[in-house]
């Protein structure tokens, strides 16, 4: 019995009111007015010289001293997208670095370092050679 599955059944579609008293305007209304306010705290957290980069990164000529809110819709989303942009290029940048392998040729310099404290010159010099070579 562990092969059943269960056969897929039809669902309804939900129910669609109509708008009542306008209730969906005013919804959609609030919901605009409150679409910025994560970009309003970012943008008046940044500093001025952030600005103008963010500007720029977004292809505008806008004052960096302006609120966000003196910014037209297009503009508004422009900068959204730059401080997008830039936050994913740097959180790149971050995992780079953190990821960041040691070179190969770490290891045979160790075995290096290993062969010349035990006295072991041709073990040094093979060692060496590799390194030159760029085997690693």
């Amino acid at each position: 019995m562990a092969n059943v599955t269960a056969l897929p059944t039809r669902q309804r579609a939900p129910i669609v009111h109509s708008d009542r008293a306008g209730f969906g305007e005013l919804r959609a209304e609030l919901h605009s007015r409150a679409a910025d306010q994560d970009l309003i705290t970012v943008w008046a957290n940044l500093p001025f010289p952030e600005r103008r980069l963010v500007l720029k990164s977004a292809g505008l000529t806008a004052d960096a001293t302006q609120q966000i809110s003196q910014l037209a819709k297009p503009e508004r989303a422009a900068v959204r997208a730059a401080i997008h942009r830039m936050s994913d290029y740097a959180s790149g940048l971050k995992d780079q670095l953190r990821n960041r392998a040691q070179h190969p040729s770490c290891e045979l310099a160790s075995h290096a370092r290993q062969a010349l404290a035990e006295g072991n010159t041709k073990a040094v010099l093979h060692w060496l050679s590799l390194i030159e070579k760029g085997v690693a």
